[in-house]
């Protein structure tokens, strides 16, 4: 990856709190950095640096020590799951002191390095625009995707868009997770249903014995529910066909409550994603077959490892 980046006019400085990662980064066609200090006098003026760590204290500290190191015209770019809020209160700390932020909401999982990553993009049109080679070699690109019909070609029909300013692409990833949850618990419920098609508590002749990974299968094949969650059902019942390695405590990283809280500042009523996010919250309590199913898909698309 590193390499495609240089080759798209933007030279790549890698740096990590881990020195193996900075190694691994290097082995890829990066400049390895001992220090943020070190970060900033390797890469040249305009500077662009991506940060790519977890919501919240780690993001806020990481952008004011950049801030504290860089100069005017140079640009923070936040790839992690902020809170939109909290992108349009530093995009106007920084605009002070004539830095630029630009925020990005990722979605590719760890697929995301083979695939490449869906991009929303938050910030001044003159960054994004400066920007826009690094977008561009990251996005998956139009590939075998077919166009909509009557919609005029953005950069949209790449994998990647300008949402607006401060705050938007991540509040558009934000509600892209609500949806994920809203998803993922509906494929969840389903299979829940097949897999207990076969109980004791139902007439012999109503019993059903079904094979899910085969199921999952012939849906990926012409059927209207067919996706990319679908196709690691598929993969999540065939490695591990009674999901046995998962317990069904399902975690939630955040976005589905910004996401329902959202919707009540708006006035909106979004029953399946809050119901979907309150059944994450049971999850933690007991478990069925949809939350083994839940956790399954959460390890498959972000490799999410369930905390016991």
């Amino acid at each position: 990856m590193a390499r495609r980046l240089v080759a798209g006019g933007h030279e790549v400085v890698a740096w990590d709190r881990s020195a193996d990662a900075v190694t691994r980064a290097a082995a890829d066609g990066a400049s390895g950095a001992a220090s943020l200090d070190d970060l900033v006098a390797k890469l040249r003026a305009p500077r662009a640096v991506w940060v790519m760590v977890p919501a919240g204290e780690p993001t806020e500290q990481t952008v004011t020590a950049l801030a504290a190191r860089l100069h005017p015209g140079d640009t923070i770019v936040d790839g992690g799951n902020t809170h939109f809020k909290d992108d349009v209160r530093r995009a106007a700390t920084l605009r002070a002191n004539q830095l630029q932020y630009v925020d990005v909401g990722t979605s590719g999982g760890v697929w995301g390095a083979e695939r490449g990553y869906c991009l929303m993009i938050g910030g001044d049109r003159g960054a994004v625009d400066y920007l826009t080679p690094v977008f561009r070699t990251l996005a998956p690109g139009e590939g075998a995707v077919e166009r909509t019909p009557g919609m005029a070609s953005t950069t949209a029909h790449e994998g990647f868009v300008h949402c607006g300013p401060a705050g938007a692409g991540h509040f558009v990833k934000m509600i892209h997770n609500g949806i994920e949850y809203g998803l993922m618990q509906s494929y969840a419920e389903g299979f829940d249903n097949l897999r207990n098609a076969s109980s004791d508590a139902l007439p012999e002749q109503h019993r059903y014995a079904f094979n899910l990974a085969e199921i999952a299968e012939v849906w990926r094949r012409g059927s209207v529910v067919s996706s990319w969650l679908l196709d690691l059902t598929a993969r999540a019942l065939s490695e591990d066909p009674q999901l046995e390695r998962f317990e069904g405590r399902v975690d939630d990283s955040g976005e589905g409550r910004w996401t329902v809280a959202a919707a009540i500042e708006e006035a909106v009523p979004a029953e399946v994603l809050t119901t979907a996010l309150y059944t994450r919250f049971r999850s933690r309590r007991d478990h069925t077959f949809a939350e083994k199913m839940l956790s399954a898909l959460r390890a498959q698309f972000g490799g999410h490892v369930e905390r016991r």
